[in-house]
């Protein structure tokens, strides 16, 4: 019955939005355009904004996210070529913007390599028993599922040069930890999301750094260190990070996320739902002709991360004596190109690995090189998905030139003086979620910001913007199915993706309802150390109420996810 409501709701869905673009292919045949060099008139219009909205609504209705996004790609091609047949699948196919342009963009193919050598990666500690002994080591160590939660929100904070590189490589150390704990995949995906974008948005030496500093750079302002500042007015990173604190610490769960756990610690099911896109990933035969230990994990991980360093630097020019970046860090770190130096990385830390297991006598020559297929099919899903969402952004931002709409939409705000922190926060969160990207997202964002504050004038402000508008980014981006970080997420907890955005939407709400209460606050206040305390005060006291609440409503269930934890801990 479900299944055929969901059905009926999709297709209802789907007439609706074909009747609504033959409405505008009606209405808009032969109207100017707006935006110089576009190519359709529906660039710099709310319309701009109609393929995303698409994909979102079918993937959140249908929960089938490749078809959703093709659909939204499908869309954004239409408007582009302005209801054009033959342009529109030229659009969609081999365009500025289509599939085959977008993915074999230098940039994004780095990321692809990266994926695949991630893939490799992993399923050689599987056959050489490097999980398996490092999940035997932590079941020992790690003694509570709040503990286990706890550790993989610390190897993502620690993790945190890019958002790809931490939700891959913690969701590889974590997995087999968090599944002797009784973990659910859903809530792994969320710990590995929430430390993710979260953290490298507010580490001040991350590709995330780069880019937002090169966003807001300017004679008059310095990029790196207004991006420093505006680091203790993050509300919705910072009380994130606090969330998973205390809910792995109370034991506090709701919405879809309390099914997941619940099945997960009294039944034994991790997933729930019947979808498995990694079905067998886990499924290992261990190969090794020596006993495995923890080193054989942790050695490649730390090689992995030290490599993808010397690789993010080596691109910004750390190495050549003709760049102004020689011997630079900071500034190589800055200028670094995201893809190629972690593809870079994770190459130099794969042969590491196939050497150092072939010394070790962990596995032999030819068995090794089965990783290879198996590691990048693995990987499958996530390049789909990432392909699909690159696409549809290119599409978006690109082809119809959303961002013109979104400065257009916030000419007239600067009357709203201290709420604006405010305002920009659900206006950047409101396209990061209909975008898919916390980096596109705040690309928009900061240059307004900082026309709209100006720094010389009100650099309080000015710092409360630009926090407001990468918090608003990166909280869009959690919730958001077409979000390159969240599918990510989703890969490296191996969970079924729209199980990780459902159980993730109410988590990621009740942090966004606090940091919007906490901008509004810091704009009248101005005072960090006063406005982080209230914050961090509001955050606490709001789950605890959360908490009691729950409690009252699903006793029985509590009880049963406590005596199924005892019974574990035994």
């Amino acid at each position: 019955m479900e299944k055929k409501s969901t059905k009926i709701a999709y297709f209802v869905a789907l007439g609706v939005f074909v009747v609504l673009l033959a409405i505008l292919g009606i209405t808009f045949k032969d109207a100017p355009i707006i935006v110089e060099d576009a190519t359709t008139p529906f660039a710099g219009t709310f319309w701009s904004l109609l393929p995303p909205i698409v994909a979102i609504v079918l993937a959140l209705i249908s929960k089938e996210v490749y078809s959703s996004l093709f659909l939204g790609c499908l869309v954004g091609a239409l408007l582009v070529s302005n209801f054009q047949p033959w342009e529109t699948l030229v659009q969609l196919v081999e365009g500025d913007n289509g599939i085959v342009t977008t993915v074999s963009d230098s940039g994004n193919i780095a990321i692809i390599v990266f994926l695949v050598v991630l893939g490799i990666m992993v399923d050689l500690m599987n056959k050489t028993g490097g999980s398996e002994a490092f999940g035997r080591w932590a079941k020992k160590s790690v003694k509570t599922r709040g503990g286990a939660q706890l550790m993989t929100m610390l190897l993502g904070v620690l993790i945190f040069i890019d958002d790809y590189f931490n939700c891959l490589t913690v969701g590889a150390v974590m997995r087999p930890v968090t599944e002797s704990h009784k973990i659910s995949r859903a809530k792994l995906a969320y710990v590995i999301d929430s430390t993710a974008a979260p953290v490298c948005m507010i580490a001040p030496v991350s590709s995330w750094a780069a880019a937002v500093s090169g966003y807001v750079q300017s004679d008059s302002v310095n990029g790196i260190q207004l991006f420093v500042a505006q680091i203790p007015w993050n509300y919705y990173c910072l009380l994130t990070l606090l969330m998973i604190v205390v809910i792995s610490i109370l034991n506090i769960d709701y919405g879809p996320m309390l099914t997941h756990e619940y099945n997960a610690q009294v039944k034994d099911d991790l997933f729930t739902t019947p979808e498995r896109p990694f079905a067998g990933a886990d499924d290992y035969e261990t190969n090794s002709k020596v006993k495995s230990s923890v080193i054989d994990l942790i050695l490649p991980v730390v090689v992995l991360i030290a490599t993808c360093i010397i690789g993010l630097i080596y691109t910004g020019g750390f190495f050549d004596t003709e760049s102004g970046n020689y011997h630079a860090f900071a500034s190589a770190f800055s200028d670094a190109s995201s893809g190629a130096g972690l593809a870079i990385g994770s190459m130099l830390a794969l042969v590491f690995t196939y050497v150092y297991y072939w010394l070790r006598g962990s596995i032999g020559f030819e068995k090794s090189f089965e990783s290879v297929p198996q590691g990048f099919i693995q990987m499958i899903s996530p390049i789909l998905i990432l392909s699909f969402a690159w696409t549809l952004c290119g599409l978006t931002r690109y082809g119809m030139n959303s961002a013109d709409f979104v400065i257009s939409a916030m000419s007239g705000a600067g009357s709203l003086a201290k709420f604006l922190p405010a305002v920009i926060f659900i206006i950047g969160a409101a396209i990061g979620f209909a975008t898919g990207t916390s980096w596109g997202t705040i690309g928009i964002m900061a240059p307004i910001v900082v026309q709209v504050f100006n720094y010389d004038q009100q650099p309080i402000l000015c710092t409360i913007g630009l926090a407001a508008a990468c918090a608003g980014g990166v909280m869009g981006d959690h919730c958001s199915p077409i979000s390159d970080t969240t599918i990510m997420a989703s890969a490296g907890a191996h969970c079924y993706h729209l199980n990780h955005v459902f159980t993730q939407i109410p988590y990621a709400l009740t942090v966004a309802g606090v940091s919007f209460v906490s901008f509004i606050l810091a704009g009248l206040i101005q005072n960090v150390v006063i406005c982080l305390i209230i914050a961090a005060v509001l955050m606490v006291a709001t789950l605890l109420v959360i908490k009691a609440i729950m409690a009252k409503k699903h006793q029985g269930i509590f009880q049963e996810m406590a005596e199924a934890d005892k019974a574990l801990a035994k």
